[in-house]
Parts: structure tokens; C-alpha cells; sequence
């Protein structure tokens, strides 16, 4: 189980869903740089993006209402699901004193991803000032009374009423499901996949003879980094067995797992390497790339096992 930092156990980070644009493209999902300039106007947020801000508050300060300001834009992929993993850097402030309260690292260390929503948590008006918000970009947020969880607010010295300004960075963000181009597949005697709206994949395993060979097919191409195997990849998956057509594992419904290529059965580390981020691939994988004739779980011996893969990121390794 990957630890938490301590600055973010403090916190409190868990579960609450983020409504808005279907897609993570920011050209798909817009954003108004500002959602109210008097107020924003109040906060001055200085220093460079990959270091801890220095934030002044023309204190005491109080909203009412959530608001933000997009200090930096980045240009990667858009936050639109709440249940989408990020790794983020936050400085919050109180508005009555403009005092700094607490801040995470800034260390430059890319592994502690968490999915949104663990932040929505602890600050409820992080869902809506995220909203759309893209990788790279800074974003300083008015957080009115009740926007940090009243427990956490108390803990951190906040007072019943006081308002708190928080700038994040957003330094990753992971899509939420495959989003490449469709590619055509010769279907004939494999299975096809039909998707919910979120994403979520359904394999249809067609009345035939299993293939004995590896097959792999991109149903979807993203344009993202390749997977090489030498790092971690984020992905969303769903295994039926040909013979039976059960699910026999899936993620979905659950945080995107982290896998490392050399720990998975031959086949799927095959089918994803050389892949790209973005990507959907479907994989027949034959027993002899699979568990071969050993029982594995619910999964009978000699079965042909079915995957439907979404490739969401490459994760960096902890820091030094």
C-alpha cells in the first residue's frame, strides 16, 4: 500500500462525483480564466510555477462563494471526471490572517497520485474551481466557509465563518478513459466491445473457436507517450474468459491500477508495450501466455482469457 505524505494525511483526503464535460481535451471542456475578477482580485499569487507560490491576501478576506482564477494555463489533459487522478501541489492560506496554513512538498515528485475526489473531501470547492482546469496550470481558488471540511477547517486553524484561499498546481493529471482516434479491426471471429458513457467497456466473446495465437487489437489510438515497460503504466482493464464470458476482474468502479509490465502474465505485458497513452487495446490472450494449465483463481486451467485495456498514463517513479 503506497503511504500517504504526512501534509496530506493532515488533510484528510475521499469520494465525491465531479459533473461536467465528457471529454479531457480543454478545446472540448471550457473554462473562463477567472469566475470573478473583484473578488480574485483581492489575491496575488507570485513566484515560479514549479515552486512554492508565494500568495498575499488583502486580509481579512471573505466570499461568500467558491471562486478562482487561472494564474498559469497550462496545455495538458482537462480534469472532467471527479473520480480522475491527479497529483497536485496546494498552498492554503487563511483569509482572515492571510497567514499561510500549510503547504505539501513542492518537491518535484510525481508519485503521489490520488484520485480528486480524496480532495474534494477535504475541500468540497475544489470540485467546482477545478472544474475543466488543465495539467501545468496554476490556479489560485477563494474558498468560502464550508469549502474546507469542517473537521480539517478546525484542525488547520481555521475559525467557524473564516473564508481561505489554497493555489494549486496541478503538476499531473491522468485521463479518465481511453480517448484516442476509433481505428478499424477486422472483427470476424473476435470479440467486439460496446462502451458506457464513462468509459466502461463490454466484451461480447463471439460462438467460435478461440485463436491460438496472441492477438492485439487497437481499438482506440491515442497520441500520448509510449509505454515501454520501463515504467509503471495507469490503466483501466476488464478480463473475461472466452469459454465462459464472466468478468472475472475489472477495475472500473475502482482507482485505475498501476502495473508494472515485468509482474504481468506474458501476454498482456506484450499487448501493451509499444502502445501509446490514450490508447484502448483489446487482447486475446491464448493459455500459453496466460496462466496455462493452472487453476488461477476463478479462472479454469487452459482458459483463453479476454482483455479490454484503456492506457491512462505513465507514473514516475517515487523521488530520492
Amino acid at each position: 500500500m503506497r503511504k500517504i505524505p504526512a501534509v496530506i494525511a493532515v488533510l484528510g483526503l475521499a469520494a465525491v462525483t465531479l459533473v461536467g464535460c465528457s471529454t479531457s481535451t480543454s478545446a472540448d471542456c471550457p473554462r473562463p480564466t477567472t469566475s470573478d475578477q473583484a473578488s480574485m482580485d483581492l489575491i496575488t499569487v507570485k513566484g515560479a510555477a514549479d515552486e512554492a507560490p508565494e500568495v498575499t491576501v488583502r486580509a481579512p478576506f471573505h466570499t461568500k462563494t467558491t471562486e478562482f482564477s487561472d494564474v498559469e494555463e497550462g496545455d495538458g489533459i482537462a480534469i472532467t471526471d471527479g473520480e480522475q487522478l491527479v497529483v497536485l501541489d496546494v498552498t492554503l492560506v487563511n483569509g482572515a490572517s492571510g497567514k499561510t496554513l500549510v503547504q505539501t512538498p513542492y518537491d518535484g515528485d510525481l508519485s503521489r497520485v490520488f484520485p480528486l475526489s480524496r480532495w474534494v473531501q477535504t475541500f468540497p470547492g475544489f470540485a467546482d474551481a477545478l472544474e475543466c482546469a488543465t495539467e501545468g496550470s496554476r490556479v489560485a481558488i477563494a474558498l468560502a466557509p464550508g469549502d474546507v471540511e469542517a473537521q480539517n477547517a478546525a484542525n488547520l486553524g481555521l475559525e467557524e465563518g473564516d473564508s481561505a484561499v489554497a493555489v494549486v498546481d496541478l503538476r499531473k493529471v491522468y485521463l479518465p478513459k481511453a480517448e484516442g482516434a476509433d481505428q478499424y479491426n477486422d472483427a470476424l471471429g473476435m470479440p467486439t466491445v460496446v462502451r458506457a458513457p464513462d468509459g466502461r467497456p463490454g466484451i461480447i466473446v463471439p460462438d467460435a473457436t478461440p485463436p491460438t495465437d496472441l492477438v492485439v487489437q487497437t481499438l482506440q489510438k491515442g497520441d500520448g507517450p509510449v509505454v515501454t515497460g520501463d515504467d509503471p503504466v495507469r490503466v483501466h482493464y476488464t478480463g473475461v474468459t472466452w469459454a465462459d464470458r464472466k468478468v472475472f476482474d475489472t477495475t472500473w468502479g475502482a482507482e485505475p491500477q498501476s502495473v508494472v509490465l515485468d509482474s504481468m502474465i506474458p501476454g498482456f505485458a506484450e499487448a501493451l508495450k509499444g502502445a501509446t497513452v490514450g490508447s484502448q487495446v483489446l487482447v486475446v490472450i491464448p493459455p500459453d501466455q496466460g496462466y496455462g494449465d493452472q487453476q488461477q483463481g476463478s479462472i479454469p486451467g487452459d482458459s483463453t482469457l479476454v482483455f479490454v485495456v484503456d492506457i491512462l498514463g505513465i507514473d514516475a517513479a517515487p523521488s530520492e
